[in-house]
């Protein structure tokens, strides 16, 4: 990224509106300022101002807000213009600002991550803006406003501080062995490390929390044909999606329907019935596409028919299918048409599966199903919310729990400080990818691509 080039864009949406907001950002801001307003406002102050034109002619007026640097969002010199919100006002001052030099449209996110590269926010506290604007519950907004204001990062840090204060206390050891400095001993150092483990399992537990809220979870729907996947489907959508008859592989193809279940975000799949005989070439499609969903999904939901097989059947069934997969998710039996069998609603356990009793033609049980999902995959519903996370924090957290297991082992089963210390470094490294203290270009790139233009 060029930061000598100052940067434009539009901050609210394309389109007709009561105001429009037009953020600039740069080297050439003061310059655009004193053209296009005549003067320079008084500092983090609104000013009711011409909006000036090259030929001296008035754009409009409005309100002015100018942020010298350092002290503004990107740490750069910002200007403001909220002008009358109409697209011709937008675009006669945004081509009259791009005739400076070195002036051009600014790329997604470029205002955010010129913040991050110049800390004023760490990237957690960039991700959290993005995920403030997406989130589509109370919980997600809590959560990501948490980690905007610095939770999250603050969590990370303290955990990196002990790590750093460990490291520093054995690389002195490791490199001046013949000082008088040993103050350490395996039980202490042993301590020392349970600390750092008890702290971020407790942060993984709040990130999978801020994740789920984030970035929802992606349920499958699947089983043999003819057993209830689309009422089910349409059960928890809520409306007639899904055409449902008696006929066998009337779902052909994958649906797809996101919804929000107690502040959960759901991306639910219906997908064609799995059965091995079949004359239909559109059938076998669909049927290749749902084990290709099959192998993607956080969650599944295995549908049987419990008119036609018992429940030991079921599990037998379900242990047929886990070994057609590649990878094995969390998978719940669902044993539809209660309201025939007469089985009673709720919940069994046997084998170590779990396995829901209702009817997803009456709707009998659906609140056992949604309990149980939000019970399996670790969610608590909490208005206040703790941190907005995303999967790689996730990864990287899990990464550097590994590593600090294995130093804790390598204390018990032999005494070596350069290999604990080397786990210990490798588990602060990993932590740091999370804040952006040590992190890729192409991950950069890759997480403000997604942002809006103009943040």
């Amino acid at each position: 990224m060029n930061q000598i080039d100052t940067i434009v864009a539009q901050a609210t949406p394309i389109g007709y509106g009561g105001i429009g907001i037009l953020r600039i950002s740069g080297m050439k801001t003061l310059e655009i300022t004193k053209k296009v307003l005549g003067k320079i406002p008084k500092p983090r102050y609104a000013d009711y101002l011409n909006f000036n034109s090259f030929d001296g002619g008035i754009i409009d007026k409005g309100i002015a807000l100018w942020f010298p640097k350092p002290n503004s969002f990107t740490g750069e010199d910002v200007l403001e213009l909220h002008c009358h919100g109409g697209p011709i006002i937008l675009d006669l001052l945004l081509k009259y600002i791009l005739t400076f030099p070195n002036v051009r449209i600014a790329k997604p996110g470029e205002f955010s991550e010129r913040a991050f590269l110049n800390e004023k926010i760490d990237l957690t506290q960039a991700e959290a803006i993005a995920d403030l604007i997406k989130a589509n519950s109370e919980q997600a907004a809590r959560s990501a406003i948490n980690s905007l204001q610095g939770v999250f990062s603050t969590h990370i840090n303290k955990i990196i501080k002990n790590l750093i204060d460990l490291r520093v206390q054995m690389e002195a050891e490791i490199n001046f062995p013949n000082e008088d400095i040993h103050c350490l001993s395996n039980n202490k150092i042993r301590k020392k490390i349970d600390i750092i483990i008890n702290n971020l399992k407790k942060l993984l537990s709040e990130a999978n929390q801020g994740c789920l809220l984030n970035e929802g979870l992606t349920v499958v729907i699947t089983g043999n044909t003819n057993v209830g996947k689309s009422s089910l489907f349409n059960l928890l959508v809520g409306m007639e999606t899904a055409i449902v008859t008696n006929i066998a592989g009337t779902t052909r193809d994958v649906l797809h329907k996101s919804i929000n279940i107690d502040g959960i975000p759901l991306n639910i799949l219906d997908t064609a019935g799995l059965r091995e005989s079949y004359d239909d070439e559109v059938e076998r499609i669909g049927i290749k596409r749902a084990l290709y969903e099959l192998n993607k999904a956080d969650y599944v939901l295995f549908m049987v028919d419990g008119t036609k097989v018992d429940t030991k059947k079921s599990v037998e069934i379900l242990k047929e299918f886990l070994l057609t997969l590649q990878k094995q998710p969390k998978i719940t039996i669902i044993r539809n048409k209660s309201d025939i069998t007469g089985e009673p609603l709720g919940l069994t356990e046997i084998s170590g599966f779990s396995i829901i009793h209702l009817s997803a033609l009456k709707g009998d049980g659906i609140r056992y199903l949604l309990d149980h999902l939000k019970q399996k995959i670790g969610f608590k519903n909490t208005i206040e919310g703790n941190c907005t996370a995303r999967r790689r924090h996730l990864q990287s957290l899990k990464i550097a729990y590994n590593y600090l297991i294995e130093s804790k082992k390598k204390i018990s089963e032999f005494y070596n400080y350069e290999l604990i210390a080397e786990d210990l470094y490798l588990a602060q490294k990993e932590l740091n990818t999370i804040t952006g203290v040590f992190t890729s270009e192409d991950l950069l790139n890759k997480i403000f691509s997604s942002f809006c233009i103009g943040k």
